[in-house]
């Protein structure tokens, strides 16, 4: 049956002509300015029906946007998932097989499990260890404000600052289903210069979340220094970003049974006022709010155990 749920108001770019790339790995390009500065790297399609990275990435080489120092990669990741999207399924094409953004640790990668995402994963994965900044753009299930998600440790909380958009920064663990790209090896070690962001667009078919991901990826790489204001400031808006609000994540409601459900139908950014308020059902157990004020973090509609029904943060004061 055709999923109503959403109008689909993107339509995804096609990518075939980026197919071949410079890098041996398809779907991956790369430019080297030939002046020291960061590596900085951007990429789209984690999941295959999140449409604005790649409209975002489509954009930069349609620009022929080229690094003014250091060196600029843009990668298409999970694309066999984007090449199965269709507007009558599409929660259908986010894997083949599992989460591409579950599998970027060193057991798993390095390990004897097999799928089409750690077939691709592997293929990329040479092209990852050699970015110094990440911006990895995705969107998400429910119309909720855009969010970037920082990570655990203040030096990308830092990075979401100098980047100025989106408003609301999330300062997250991840998921207790995998590690994600954001969080691979360096980017998630506290004592390491390399660093990586998660973007979340808004909702995946919005047509904002498309203009979202372009505006986060110019900032992003504006503040590498890979490009300059003249290539960025056309396509930016005029006025300043406004100032970003800190949510700190202590921790994700991990689905327990085959029967979870939510209280209501929660969207994400409510702000519960009492702890131990009902928010769902695992089963015969009661999940409630651990403290007062507590901000419901993208709640999921894919309710399968072991994976995140929703994550429960507080704001914070940006350090």
């Amino acid at each position: 049956m055709p999923d109503q749920s959403y109008r689909i108001e993107l339509q995804g770019p096609d990518i075939s002509p980026y197919r071949a790339g410079n890098t041996g790995i398809d779907y991956v390009t790369s430019f080297d300015s030939g002046a020291p500065g960061p590596h900085a790297m951007l990429t789209a399609l984690v999941h295959g029906n999140e449409l604005c990275g790649a409209i975002a990435l489509d954009f930069l080489f349609r620009h022929n946007v080229r690094p003014i120092k250091g060196r600029l990669t843009l990668a298409f990741a999970n694309v066999a998932a984007y090449e199965s999207f269709t507007p009558e399924t599409p929660n259908a094409s986010r894997y083949l097989d599992e989460d591409f953004n579950r599998v970027w640790s060193a057991e798993v990668l390095e390990g004897p499990r097999d799928s089409r995402e750690l077939r691709r994963a592997r293929d990329l994965w040479p092209a990852i260890d050699k970015a110094d900044l990440l911006l990895d753009i995705h969107s998400m299930q429910n119309a909720t404000p855009p969010l970037m998600m920082a990570g655990p440790l203040a030096k990308g909380r830092h990075l979401a600052r100098e980047v100025g958009v989106p408003r609301i920064v999330v300062s997250d663990a991840g998921h207790s289903a995998g590690t994600r790209m954001r969080d691979y090896a360096a980017f998630g070690q506290a004592g390491s210069n390399k660093n990586a962001l998660l973007v979340e667009c808004g909702q995946h078919w919005e047509q904002g979340s498309g203009e979202v991901a372009i505006e986060t990826a110019l900032r992003f790489l504006l503040h590498t220094g890979v490009v300059d204001t003249s290539f960025a400031a056309p396509h930016l808006p005029k006025e300043p970003p406004p100032a970003q609000a800190f949510i700190e994540v202590t921790g994700p409601a991990t689905i327990e049974t085959d029967a979870f459900r939510f209280t209501q139908d929660f969207r994400g950014m409510e702000v519960i006022p009492e702890a131990g308020t009902a928010i769902g059902h695992d089963g015969d157990k009661t999940v409630t709010t651990p403290y007062d004020n507590c901000v419901l973090i993208m709640p999921s509609r894919r309710l399968r155990r072991g994976e995140s029904a929703v994550r429960f943060g507080r704001y914070i004061e940006s350090e």
